[in-house]
């Protein structure tokens, strides 16, 4: 069956719940929760990216998260939860719905670097963070 893009994004939203900025903030000081920006690298080099998170675009998701796969990002782990952003939240959603598809159990969408800028949550440069 042919799916729309509103016909994914709608299964994503309904499989990856929203969370807010204080509970991400939250659960990455408790529970080594990873913050991940899912935007393409220029995007990344025109706002900076929330304070502690990783950037892995949403073309890279699958062979970063998989470990199996030579690109894994070792500080993934199917047991902690993984908390995505991107510039409005679908990408976020979508990238966050695949991750569930992976074995990820705790995973959520924050919605937009905005989202995160607005709520007070502190941006770093790309280069201050080693990228």
């Amino acid at each position: 069956m042919f799916k729309t893009l509103k016909d994914l994004l709608s299964s994503a939203t309904n499989a990856v719940p929203r969370i807010s900025v204080a509970d991400t903030q939250k659960l990455m000081k408790e529970e080594g929760a990873v913050l991940i920006d899912v935007r393409e690298l220029n995007e990344v080099a025109n706002t900076g990216k929330a304070a502690g998170a990783l950037h892995i675009s949403r073309g890279m998701l699958e062979f970063k998260a998989d470990p199996e796969s030579q690109m894994f990002e070792k500080s993934l782990s199917k047991d902690k939860p993984v908390i995505l952003y991107c510039a409005s939240g679908g990408r976020s959603s979508l990238a966050g719905k695949r991750l569930k598809d992976m074995g990820y159990e705790k995973v959520y969408n924050l919605g937009s670097i905005k989202d995160w800028a607005e709520a007070g949550g502190k941006l770093e440069h790309p280069l201050d963070s080693g990228m």
